[in-house]
């Protein structure tokens, strides 16, 4: 890490909780790499004081944040202007600086897209099906609109909430299902994408999908758990077992924070060193 002073330019993160993020190691080491005196911090803000917080970043000078949970739908009214994209997913978690003031856009599509765009897959015969509802779950639909997957399904707990967010996309058709109807469209599906928290540590044996569930896949299917800690979950192990196709969400971490920071610094980031970083900070955490 660069020696910190007066000179020293600030980048950060929100979000509630924030004590789990990896995003300083990956971040800072990128920095340190590139010769930046820069340096890159968590904040941990509750969401009555988020108006306060943005102003306060302001004043601070920091020259640009990332933004999660609680924080990446109710951030939009505080941005001076939000990206086509951010306002396409609905949901922001990258905000730079600009003459007009804070700008917001999304760097959760890039980052969840990456290694599936790595894969020959038949997306245009492809139905998916999103388990949550919140900011990822946008970036997620957004994602898989952009592919051409031909058919999405939402599930989530709350009826109202589940209905609103289908509501929320009118250039999109999206198939809810309560999520006790969760499991009964797998045989048709070939993505499966889990945006909630079930499964994160420290609450490793729970699941949102059981090993039942699963068998109803088709044998070519990919099921894609944002989740990284454990790393595999629940979810995932079940899959793997099955034979599945899988992926966590490290690969999501790494390249949303690399588009974030070419936002920052105007250079490429250096992706490699950064991975090396997460997977680092991962190990020292078992």
């Amino acid at each position: 890490m660069p020696k910190i002073s007066g000179h020293t330019q600030l980048l950060g993160v929100i979000g509630d909780p924030i004590a789990h993020t990896l995003s300083p190691a990956m971040h800072n080491a990128a920095l340190e790499h590139l010769g930046l005196n820069y340096v890159y911090v968590p904040f941990g803000v509750k969401s009555q004081q988020l108006g306060v917080a943005i102003a306060g970043l302001d004043a601070l000078n920091v020259v640009g944040f990332n933004v999660t949970i609680p924080h990446k739908e109710t951030i939009l009214p505080y941005l001076a202007d939000v990206s086509d994209l951010a306002q396409q997913v609905g949901a922001v978690n990258t905000v730079y600086r600009s003459e007009k003031g804070w700008v917001g856009t999304n760097t959760d599509v890039h980052g969840f897209l990456a290694p599936l765009r790595q894969q020959s897959y038949p997306w245009s015969e492809t139905a998916v099906l999103v388990l949550g509802y919140g900011g990822a779950a946008r970036a997620v639909v957004t994602a898989c609109y952009d592919l051409g997957c031909r058919q999405i399904y939402i599930s989530g707990r709350q009826g109202e909430r589940l209905e609103a967010f289908v509501a929320s996309w009118p250039q999109i058709t999206l198939h809810p299902l309560l999520w006790s109807e969760r499991a009964t469209c797998l045989e048709n599906v070939s993505l499966v994408v889990n945006t909630t928290p079930i499964g994160m540590s420290p609450h490793t044996s729970a699941t949102p999908l059981t090993a039942e569930d699963l068998a109803k896949l088709p044998a070519t299917a990919i099921v894609y758990d944002l989740i990284y800690k454990p790393r595999p979950t629940l979810l995932l192990q079940l899959a793997m077992a099955r034979g599945l196709q899988t992926f966590d969400g490290l690969a999501m971490l790494l390249h949303q924070g690399a588009a974030a920071l070419e936002y920052w610094i105007g250079q490429p980031a250096p992706t490699a060193i950064m991975a090396t970083a997460l997977e680092t900070a991962l190990g020292r955490e078992k």
